[in-house]
């Protein structure tokens, strides 16, 4: 049996059958729920959030022009809801406080942690306690495999930033894993 891709999908969705969104919902909706989940921290934010980037892909499909994959597109929907949630979480802590002033070359794209999948619970534990910026880089590049490219698409920024950022994160993951001594329980 031939499997459709996301393209077909789309097309069927366009010519009106409308049922076929839910192909790309069970396809993207556990992964998309994943990155949500890390970068806001909270499952029913995540819950919501993914429904209205649904929504919100549903409702934007004829303005897909098929430039990058689908996956690419969704994924910046996604990203950037999380980050418009957390930006409008912050003000509102700000507002609540009422205050004021309150090396690139060590890139591997090759490396799946898809395959050990106790490391890879593990390392979703500490991937969830880095910053939202760091966890949804990580998330990207290592669990869900996209390239850099796709992940500046998704990200709206520069290769250099997005390898900066990578950098930064596994450091930020490796300082974790030292400071709570996890070294043993991920060789």
């Amino acid at each position: 049996m031939k499997e459709i891709n996301d393209v077909e999908i789309i097309e069927s969705i366009k010519k009106g059958n409308i049922n076929d969104f839910n192909l790309l919902i069970d396809a993207y909706k556990n992964k998309a729920y994943s990155m949500l989940k890390r970068m806001l921290k909270n499952e029913s934010d995540a819950e919501e959030i993914l429904q209205d980037c649904f929504l919100k892909a549903y409702y934007s499909l004829d303005k897909f022009q098929y430039k990058s994959k689908f996956s690419t597109y969704f994924y910046r929907i996604v990203y950037n809801s999380a980050i418009t949630k957390l930006s409008g979480k912050k003000r509102l802590i700000e507002q609540a406080m009422d205050s004021v002033d309150d090396h690139y070359d060590l890139i591997d794209e090759s490396y799946s942690f898809e395959n050990n999948k106790e490391l890879s619970e593990k390392l979703n534990e500490i991937i969830e306690k880095l910053p939202p910026k760091y966890s949804a880089v990580l998330n990207l590049f290592y669990l869900e495999q996209l390239s850099i490219k796709e992940i500046c698409e998704i990200m709206a920024t520069t290769e250099s930033n997005i390898k900066v950022l990578l950098y930064r994160s596994r450091n930020a993951l490796k300082e974790i894993i030292i400071k709570n001594n996890l070294q043993e329980e991920l060789i």
